[in-house]
């Protein structure tokens, strides 16, 4: 998973940066006697030495983080897949969806909160559209619902539902992944409110079109 591989990346390139910093030797103090204004100025400028070699390793490190996360967010054009990641709601007017948040491979790809009901109110729509490696890719979902309640259920408002869960799919070369993560409630009647809240995946895989792949190509080109 790019997870696993952008903590390994990140702890083997901070390691030697953390080292490097904590031991590195300090100036030289010029030969004489020094003032107490001159020994805090060189230690100031010590600190800035160290602490501006930290941020240009540090910024090295993520320059190798997102050519990592290209590499298996992405894929080649030909011969990658295409995965389209969409959200539909299906939820009952007993709960309010207050925010969503969408990961692949750890990586997060859409986030969003709801405002004036601009959330709740959209049935379906994508979350991601775009060419991964073949493989193996995980998505992790979380939604926010609150209680919406009337009569005898007024007592739910003010409750908060989260909603966490997780999904393994393969992506093959050469074929388009459509991946629908539906949030809806399960059980029935005798079902603890608690409980009802759930999150299923819809799959359909479909061949992509040669001229599909070209037009992405060249799209990409541009």
């Amino acid at each position: 998973m790019l997870r696993r591989h952008v903590w390994a990346v990140l702890v083997a390139a901070l390691l030697p940066v953390v080292a490097g910093a904590q031991g590195s030797p300090p100036r030289s103090p010029p030969s004489g006697p020094q003032t107490a204004e001159e020994q805090n100025d060189l230690k100031v400028r010590t600190i800035e030495e160290r602490v501006s070699d930290l941020k240009e390793k540090v910024f090295r490190t993520k320059g190798r983080l997102m050519n990592l996360q290209e590499m298996v967010i992405g894929g080649d054009i030909t011969t990658g897949a295409k995965a389209v990641l969409v959200h539909r709601n299906e939820m009952g007017s007993t709960f309010y969806l207050e925010s969503v948040s969408y990961s692949l491979d750890g990586a997060p790809v859409y986030s969003k909160v709801d405002q004036d009901g601009d959330l709740e109110k959209r049935e379906e729509f994508e979350v991601f559209n775009g060419r991964i490696v073949p493989g193996n890719h995980q998505i992790s979902v979380q939604f926010v619902y609150r209680g919406h309640g009337y009569g005898v259920f007024s007592y739910l408002e003010g409750y908060k539902f989260k909603v966490q869960s997780a999904y393994t799919f393969n992506a093959e070369p050469g074929k388009a992944l459509t991946v629908k993560i539906v949030g809806f409630e399960k059980g029935g009647i005798t079902t603890e409110l608690k409980d009802r809240p759930a999150v299923r995946y819809d799959v359909d895989v479909q061949r992509e079109e040669p001229g599909a792949r070209a037009a992405a190509a060249e799209g990409a080109k541009k």
